[in-house]
């Protein structure tokens, strides 16, 4: 090479040298800002999903998990909203349902707690086991790990209740030790000092003070440790194996809404994020109720049809169906079910049909929509026999703010106290029936047993000696038609109760009561309820009512004005029914 070439050669290769090293700042987000998505074990239950945004500027990575137990939606639900993030700075890896299987179950582990399974082996004997595996491989690659959950109760550094004490977890912020130092060095990773300067930022936007975060020191490795359980958790294998910063981020159980979970896990992993210098750049936070557009189906190979959410597929005995796609307002978590056919997870697999059935579509454990699937017995003619049109084969029922719809000789459960409709049966029309809910008179100037479009009041309307064991608990709802019986089903009613009240007292401190729980209190005292939770679908009409008072929730009352003696009891009421009761005893000031 001649040194006039030479000279020339490594003129250019300076220049390509230099526009290599400026196109990151040239081009900041087609050379760093992406999102890499990967899919294991695809349309089964198990289905894991995993979300690798990089920002448009390097830096840290932090690994969120969520739904390592399925029984925490508050988890997996924050979770999902980083899967969209774009990111400035730093790099998120995400992972929103590590357990689907026990998502879609709405359990915590049927096949075992999957946040006991981080043992330093390797272990490969079960699905979840196999799971662990690649997280224990991301985690490998994180310089930070939240795993995220919904805890009972509200963790407290003192005891003041059986719920709000140093045994519970939720509003709490976990790690393993107040301080780690890594083996062979000198460094110390102050989980304490972190976990309390994003505890500080939080609590300064939370106005109720049940609802302040505290940090729970589990001192896992301590040989006296209360929490040795927790050896086996991903935490203290990021934290012990990889010597990465680890935080369990809890919020409650006992919150009284899903939304109120995702604000507080969202408050607590930004200021996590900011901390670590990992910056959003434009986050997907926006939470709707989970609705099915339609489902695309293809009947034995052929062309495909769409169906709506509640239509109706006939098919002939021994068809095969595949459902191909799913569209709805969301894309992740979705699952698709055969009643009766395949497992938990049927989405674009093929099954023969031979009986009547339905297609559940979940979004995590949420159903959000239902095909029935009817079977036509003539394989010629494509329409069922005129006897089988002679019996009902679903009931369409209104309750809990939504209609449904019910297979004949199914048993329905409705919560003593709501509200419900019999609308119609199908298939409809079925000319001269008469659809009567036995216990239950609909026109009371004329009554001819047909009880459809009337709203039941549950609590109220119903005589309870045509329940079946004439006990109020069990009412048939019979089709008829001239004296021949050709359909029913029955409504179950539920007891009402409260499950939690939050009494704030004096406008100072806040008490968490279950029914039948005792409280001490002075009749200097002031207060209020200002949280309730039951298991009936509205709240509306519960009063409290004390030594034959009434008292309207979120009104000031002092016990001096309503407790007449040295032990009370406080009722929780909807109209006559006592969905609970509390006992105050009265003390020396």
């Amino acid at each position: 090479m001649n040194h006039e070439f030479k000279s020339l050669y490594n003129k250019v290769f300076s220049l390509l040298t230099c526009l290599i090293v400026l196109l990151p700042s040239l081009y900041p987000s087609r050379a760093f800002s992406k999102t890499e998505h990967q899919v294991y074990f695809p349309n089964t239950a198990y289905e894991l999903n995993i979300y690798r945004i990089y920002g448009k500027t390097p830096g840290k990575t932090l690994l969120l998990i969520g739904g390592i137990q399925g029984n925490e939606p508050g988890g997996f639900l924050s979770a999902d909203l980083y899967a969209d993030m774009s990111l400035q700075t730093g790099n998120l890896i995400v992972v929103p349902r590590a357990n689907f299987y026990s998502i879609i179950t709405n359990q915590r582990g049927p096949h075992g707690d999957m946040n006991r399974k981080f043992t330093y082996e390797v272990n490969s004997s079960s699905m979840e086991d196999e799971i662990v595996t690649i997280l224990k491989q991301l985690i490998s690659e994180s310089d930070f790990l939240l795993n995220l959950h919904d805890g009972s109760g509200y963790y407290y550094p003192k005891y003041i209740d059986k719920w709000r004490n140093p045994s519970r977890f939720g509003q709490s912020i976990i790690a393993d030790c107040e301080k780690y130092q890594i083996p062979g060095t000198n460094k110390v990773i102050p989980l304490g000092e972190m976990a309390q300067q994003v505890i500080d930022e939080v609590n300064r936007d939370i106005n109720n003070d049940l609802y302040r975060f505290h940090f729970l020191n589990t001192r896992t490795g301590d040989e006296n440790s209360l929490h040795k359980e927790q050896r086996k958790s991903a935490t203290y294998y990021a934290l012990n194996v990889h010597h990465i910063p680890a935080f369990g981020v809890e919020t409650s159980k006992f919150l009284p809404s899903t939304d109120l979970k995702l604000l507080f896990h969202n408050m607590v992993i930004n200021a996590f994020m900011k901390r670590f210098g990992i910056i959003p750049q434009s986050p997907g936070l926006e939470l709707e109720t989970p609705s099915l557009k339609y489902l695309v189906v293809s009947i034995n190979r052929g062309t495909p049809i769409v169906l709506k959410n509640n239509e109706f597929l006939h098919l002939s005995e021994g068809d095969t169906i595949n459902i191909s796609h799913i569209e709805a307002n969301y894309e992740r978590g979705l699952s698709l079910d055969i009643l009766g056919y395949g497992d938990l997870n049927d989405y674009r697999k093929n099954f023969r049909i031979f009986k009547d059935t339905s297609m559940i579509v979940r979004k995590d454990s949420y159903k959000l929509g239902e095909i029935p699937i009817i079977i036509n017995k003539s394989r010629t003619g494509g329409q069922k026999k005129t006897a089988d049109l002679d019996r009902v084969e679903y009931f369409v029922i209104e309750t809990k703010g939504h209609q449904m719809l019910v297979s004949n000789g199914e048993t329905l459960e409705v919560v003593k106290g709501d509200k419900m409709k019999v609308l119609d049966v199908f298939p409809s029309p079925l000319p001269g029936i008469k659809v009567n809910f036995k216990g239950f008179v609909g026109d009371k100037k004329n009554n001819t047993g047909e009880d459809r479009g009337y709203e039941i009041d549950t609590a109220k309307d119903l005589i309870k000696r045509y329940s079946i064991n004439k006990d109020g608990i069990d009412y048939p709802i019979i089709v008829s038609r001239d004296d021949n019986e050709i359909g029913g089903i029955i409504i179950k009613l539920a007891t009402p109760k409260m499950h939690y009240l939050v009494l704030k007292v004096n406008d100072n401190r806040h008490i968490l009561l279950r029914s039948e729980d005792s409280v001490s209190l002075s009749l200097t005292d002031n207060m209020r309820v200002e949280e309730i939770f039951t298991n009936l679908y509205s709240q509306y009409g519960i009063h409290l009512s004390i030594n034959g008072h009434k008292v309207d929730l979120n009104e000031l009352w002092g016990l001096k004005d309503l407790c007449t003696s040295e032990y009370n009891q406080l009722y929780i009421k909807q109209g006559s029914l006592v969905l609970g009761k509390i006992f105050i005893n009265m003390v020396a000031n």
